[in-house]
């Protein structure tokens, strides 16, 4: 069902689900290029990506942004570490018991990652808690998630008409708690896989409360193409280059 959900984000033209430059954790294939042994370098780097995050949260307060910059950098080490002492071979080959399909690689990195020590989140969102306000906390797992949490949401506001306020209120629960769930990873494509979990979550709600997920979907996409075709047919044509 989600890959209805990302055509229809390519429809809406509101953005790739790929990460900005500016803001993408690092990937495993730059990290797989990266010496082992560099790690001087991977903590510089996240270094200069917590003091980026912290200086657009413009705290105006020197002592504040150095702490709230030390704990958004040791969450950036910490889950770095983890993850690549972690391969998903940690975890045996096997079905996904809710599905009966063979776990893919994803879902058993997935499963090795989340098995970290809980204090490593916990560190992160005490330290941010301790510092700033629920907003600024929000502003941090926004950058370090690339706004997935508001570019889903309008995803479900275009394909959903007259989502109700129950509904809205419902998705966006579920976006913020994967949202927060998904600090824990270190690269996009594992951030994403963290979103299809709660993206599948809002699907299911709305096909048990009166919607129609699939119908919606493809209402939404005729009407985009619709448009589309009107637009070409009512397009100027350019001159034809008069005759020699």
């Amino acid at each position: 069902m989600n890959k209805h959900f990302k055509a229809a984000a390519l429809v809406l033209g509101l953005g790739s689900w790929a990460a900005p430059a500016a803001y993408c954790q690092t990937t495993s294939a730059t990290v797989e290029a990266a010496p082992s042994n560099d790690a001087k370098a991977a903590d510089q780097e996240a270094a200069k990506k917590a003091a980026e995050w912290v200086a657009a949260l413009q705290l105006r307060d020197a002592k504040k942004e150095a702490v709230v910059q030390q704990v958004i950098a040791a969450h950036l080490r910490a889950i770095r570490d983890y993850h690549n002492a972690h391969p998903y071979t940690e975890t045996p080959a096997g079905i996904n018991p809710a599905t009966g399909q063979p776990l893919s690689t994803m879902d058993r990195q997935l499963i090795a990652v989340s098995a970290m020590p809980k204090a490593i989140h916990e560190n992160l969102m005490s330290g941010l808690r301790q510092q700033m306000t629920p907003e600024q906390v929000e502003a941090v797992l926004d950058k370090y998630t690339i706004g997935k949490v508001a570019f889903t949401l309008n995803g479900y506001k275009a394909i959903v008409p007259n989502l109700t306020p129950t509904e809205e209120a419902l998705i966006l629960k579920n976006l913020k708690q994967a949202r927060e769930q998904a600090v824990d990873f270190k690269n996009m494509k594992e951030i994403s896989a963290v979103f299809e979990i709660y993206k599948t979550k809002n699907e299911e709600y709305l096909n048990t409360h009166g919607r129609n997920w699939r119908e919606l979907f493809k209402a939404y996409v005729d009407g985009v193409n619709a448009k589309k075709a009107a637009d070409k047919a009512n397009a100027p044509t350019a001159p034809k280059p008069a005759a020699q």
